[in-house]
């Protein structure tokens, strides 16, 4: 489709029903002109004016429940759910920032504090209500335009507006939280962690980050993260004494509630937000976490002192999920791994810029696939690679019979 008009900032609109949203897409194919969706407001786009019409969903944002079933507003964001659901003794899979939106989480599939024992967002998903490319109002569900449905839990944005989720949500009684802080060399806690995750009860979900000084939601330096899918310290300390008997792990455990270790990020208007920071940046679900891979990891953080690395244990609830009953690619990978050199002026040279860029690729090469919701750029044309082969060819497909305009093309795009 080509844009016959272009404006030269975005007209911001903040619909406040599921009509006004469907009035906006027909205006948006109509004209015809670029169209920016915005749920929570964490991701990417929500930064960078771009032409055209920006539907902003944050009024969106209803929590319904009714026994085990939620019902939540395409605008809502992680923490307010969290919260809500808490008052009702029940959690969801979610992301691990107050602020991320529920839309964008989920529609990219969504690796969460949960993940092992309850599976992806998309996992818990059991309906929506989207607004297609034709302005129409639709539910979808496993009975409902199933392959529509398919293709929401994780083909991202690119189908039409979410503008309501229906989840199945868990009895949470409370959660155990151990936070292992890391002096000096990580390369034994990985080493430890891989092994014991191999075996590890599917409550048990770990998170390792090295970061640096950056702000109080994220403290400095090298940490293993646990979390128990229960109010049960003591299983959670009897599963991680072999973390926490190395030399240079400093353990310590607690029962927060789930809503309370979502980290706080307040995150400013849309219009006023500041350019986020550059990443040269690779991520990947492996397969395993191997001794040459973790070499690479430590390798790399200690290169550059302003940089990242972030891993996620998988498997469990994660791996029961048939790889063909959703759009998520490698349900086989045991870790997510993500490693990023901060790309701020002054900071890198020529040199140090391209070392960088060709250092995240090794980590990443020998992945099963890209996760999409850590690429914070638009590059079509690795959207692929985010895929198994047979997904990428269905989604295609349904993106043919939904949006053959490509009117919803500014997330990961896949294009018809």
């Amino acid at each position: 489709m080509t844009d016959s008009v272009e404006h030269p900032s975005p007209i911001v609109h903040r619909p406040s029903t599921v009509s006004e949203v469907a009035d906006l897409v027909r205006r948006a194919a109509r004209e015809p002109v670029p169209l920016t969706v915005v749920s929570g407001g964490h991701g990417p786009w929500s930064h960078a004016p771009a032409p055209g019409i920006r539907i902003e969903l944050g009024a969106l944002s209803s929590v319904e429940v009714e026994g085990t079933r939620v019902r939540i507003g395409g605008g809502a964001v992680w923490g307010h759910v969290a919260a809500e659901l808490a008052n009702h003794g029940l959690a969801l899979s979610s992301g691990d920032t107050a602020s991320v939106g529920v839309g964008g989480l989920t529609l990219g599939g969504g690796i969460g504090w949960m993940v092992r024992a309850w599976g992806l967002a998309v996992d818990q998903l059991v309906g929506a209500q989207v607004v297609t490319a034709t302005g129409d109002v639709i539910e979808t569900s496993a009975d409902e335009h199933p392959d529509l449905f398919w293709a929401l839990r994780g083909g991202g944005g690119n189908f039409g507006i979410v503008t309501r989720f229906d989840f199945e949500a868990h009895r949470l009684p409370g959660i155990a939280l151990a936070e292992n802080v890391v002096d000096g060399d990580a390369t034994d806690v990985l080493r430890a962690t891989r092994d014991l995750m191999r075996d590890a009860p599917r409550e048990l979900t770990v998170t390792f980050m090295d970061v640096p000084p950056m702000d109080p939601s994220a403290p400095a330096g090298a940490r293993l993260t646990a979390v128990w899918a229960g109010p049960e310290p003591k299983a959670l300390q009897a599963a991680l004494a072999p973390i926490a008997a190395l030399d240079g792990v400093h353990s310590e455990v607690s029962t927060p509630a789930y809503r309370d270790i979502l980290l706080e990020m307040p995150q400013p208007e849309a219009e006023e937000a500041p350019a986020p920071p550059g990443f040269i940046a690779a991520n990947g679900l492996m397969s395993d976490l191997d001794d040459e891979l973790i070499d690479r990891l430590i390798a790399f953080r200690s290169a550059y002192p302003a940089s990242v690395v972030f891993l996620r244990s998988l498997g469990g609830a994660f791996a029961d999920v048939p790889q063909e009953a959703t759009a998520f690619p490698a349900r086989s990978a045991t870790w997510f791994v993500m490693a990023a050199a901060f790309d701020i002026p002054g900071l890198l040279d020529d040199a140090a810029r391209e070392r960088a860029a060709v250092e995240v690729q090794r980590i990443a090469a020998g992945r099963l696939a890209e996760y999409s919701n850590f690429v914070d750029t638009e590059q079509s044309e690795t959207v692929a690679g985010m895929y198994a082969e047979e997904a990428f060819a269905r989604l295609r497909e349904v993106k043919r019979q939904w949006d053959p305009q490509n009117l919803f093309r500014r997330n990961h795009n896949i294009s018809v």
